[in-house]
């Protein structure tokens, strides 16, 4: 590092600690790097410091800053020189990326400040039942619960008597042990990817899928270290009408873009209106 930059840092550190880094106006702004013609000063190092940042962290910082700038403004007059003939080209690029980014900017507090975000249950049930054949699902859904245990475990007999068991007393202690399992699911009343599935329990890739995917199918695998235990509760084949449980949060999110464009459409012919009356626009 160049000794110049643990004065400079040392200085600004100073300055920070007594509240005062102003420059009079008829002081002249102090270079700490040059490129050709153009200059960075101290100034406008101090945006790049952090309240609580240390002194041994601020000489890192302001070192990298001061080198990156450098390799920028070499990096831009090269491409300057080199792309001369696009510069118009760039320009009108940049004009239409700041209209851009100020009309975005408008829409987005708009957006904030007045889009309804509360969606009932009625709202999704109507969205549901207008639009359920864009739900059709392009991969089964199921419910199961499964769980993995050791083969070795002393717990596996209890436990695989506790996971075949159907009263909800049985599967309440089985939640209880669930410390006990290496893996499982035992919500069954949720769906889920057949593809989730199978990648949590790569050993069921050996299954027949159209055997597998049967209601109340009972199944029980094992490998060299673990036993499987799965039950299928229920079945979603692929092209059916996905349950709106399953895709209530894909909804909302459909709802809330539906309201954003008519929202900045109402907007939009709002501007318009207003403007028209006080003549702000013209057609030639």
């Amino acid at each position: 590092m160049r000794p110049r930059y643990f004065y400079l840092v040392l200085s600004l550190l100073l300055l920070q600690s007594c509240d005062y880094f102003t420059f009079k106006k008829e002081v002249t702004p102090e270079a700490v790097a040059r490129v050709n013609d153009v200059y960075l000063y101290k100034d406008d190092l101090m945006a790049i410091f952090t309240k609580d940042i240390s002194k041994q962290d601020s000489i890192v910082l302001v070192n990298n800053y001061i080198n990156n700038w450098i390799k920028q403004q070499l990096l831009l007059s090269k491409a300057q020189l080199n792309l001369a003939n696009k510069k118009e080209e760039f320009e009108e690029l940049v004009k239409k990326y700041r209209q851009d980014l100020f009309i975005n900017s408008y829409k987005e507090a708009v957006v904030k400040q007045y889009l309804d975000t509360v969606i009932t249950e009625d709202d999704v049930d109507q969205f549901y039942l207008n639009n359920n054949e864009i739900f059709k699902l392009n991969e089964e859904l199921i419910m199961l619960k499964y769980i993995k245990i050791g083969k070795e475990d002393s717990n596996k007999n209890e436990l695989a008597k506790l996971f075949k068991s159907t009263t909800a007393k049985d599967l309440e202690r089985l939640k209880e042990k669930a410390l006990f399992m290496k893996s499982h699911h035992l919500n069954d009343s949720i769906w889920i990817k057949y593809s989730d599935l199978i990648n949590e329990i790569p050993i069921l890739k050996t299954e027949d899928k159209q055997l597998f995917l049967k209601k109340d199918h009972f199944i029980q695998k094992e490998d060299s270290l673990s036993l499987y235990l799965v039950t299928i509760k229920k079945v979603l084949k692929s092209n059916e009408i996905a349950p709106k449980s399953y895709i209530t949060p894909a909804i909302k999110q459909m709802i809330l873009h539906q309201r954003k464009l008519l929202l900045l459409r109402n907007i939009e012919e709002t501007l318009i209106k207003d403007a028209t009356k006080k003549k702000q626009f013209e057609i030639y």
